[in-house]
């Protein structure tokens, strides 16, 4: 079954969840046919769906992964257990998101 987004018609943005085409939507909305990995916060311009794009920085980014790691945890498991963990994981994060050369 085809998946539709509501997208608002005044910016063009998908501002509302999944949907199927017995929907009824808000009045300042239409019904786009959702593709791929598309959801809330696409465009949808010139009949094609285009991904919002990210306007942090890369140290917003970092913090972001950093925060989702038991940091102080890992640390006392890599010292226990000798391993390292924690400073793979803050190294891969610090790959993903390089800092910025301006």
């Amino acid at each position: 079954m085809t998946q539709y987004l509501g997208v608002d018609n005044s910016t063009n943005i998908a501002v509302s969840g999944v949907w199927n085409v017995d929907s009824i939507i808000p009045n300042n909305q239409t019904l786009v046919a959702m593709e791929g990995d598309c959801g809330i916060g696409y465009s949808w311009i010139e009949s094609k769906w285009i991904a919002p794009i990210d306007t942090r920085t890369y140290s917003e980014k970092r913090k972001v992964k950093y925060d989702q790691l038991n940091q102080f945890e890992m640390q006392f498991d890599d010292q226990a257990n000798g391993t390292t963990t924690w400073v793979d994981a803050i190294n891969a994060i610090k790959a993903e998101f390089p800092k910025e050369n301006n």
